[in-house]
């Protein structure tokens, strides 16, 4: 057996966690549950933290892309142009990624049973089909509807959002039984 500087941290400390200031995210979030333990568990109002948080820098950063990177002019690559409220929805799907996945698997579906190759792999896939029906709506609303892009977005992020939490939930991040965020309450 190799043993390098790594391995012998890996033995000498255990496994490492990413890092990622998790315990600090998790009892900045639950500080706030008391008044919605009543009307929601723990995991849906992580879900709603996390998520919500989320989709703030997603909003956020299409906002600053297709106002001030864009200019609201059209992204032209050479072999391929964008409009820019399509180009601004890529560039925030850039950031909003591995920000969405590394809260949504460290911080609100923490009792997942699948490996995290699975998840990542499911989460992958299902932010395909999110991309799709973010394309598709945000199109349809700015060029047939005629709504502002910002707006439009805005519109597009609660219909994909609600479709997320629910595939996130029973697929993405499975888990074997009962959320441990319940016996947190």
């Amino acid at each position: 057996m190799v043993l390098n500087k790594r391995s012998l941290l890996y033995l000498r400390d255990g496994p490492r966690e990413p890092f990622m200031p998790k315990k600090q995210i998790i009892a900045f979030i639950d500080f706030f549950y008391p008044p919605f333990r009543k009307i929601m568990p723990i995991q849906t109002f992580r879900y709603a933290a996390c998520g919500g948080t989320n989709t703030l820098l997603d909003i956020f950063v299409f906002f600053i892309s297709y106002n001030y990177i864009l200019n609201k002019q059209v992204l032209d690559l050479g072999f391929m142009a964008f409009k820019p409220h399509i180009a601004a929805f890529i560039i925030s799907f850039l950031v909003s990624f591995p920000t969405g996945f590394l809260l949504m698997r460290h911080v609100v579906f923490t009792d997942s049973v699948l490996h995290r190759r699975v998840q990542l792999f499911r989460y992958f896939m299902l932010v395909v089909v999110c991309i799709v029906l973010n394309y598709v709506f945000i199109k349809m609303f700015v060029e047939r509807f005629h709504i502002y892009p910002t707006i439009a977005k805005i519109i597009t992020t609660a219909i994909v959002v609600t479709f997320s939490y629910i595939t996130q939930k029973r697929y993405t991040f499975k888990a074997d039984s009962e959320p441990r965020g319940k016996l947190e309450q």
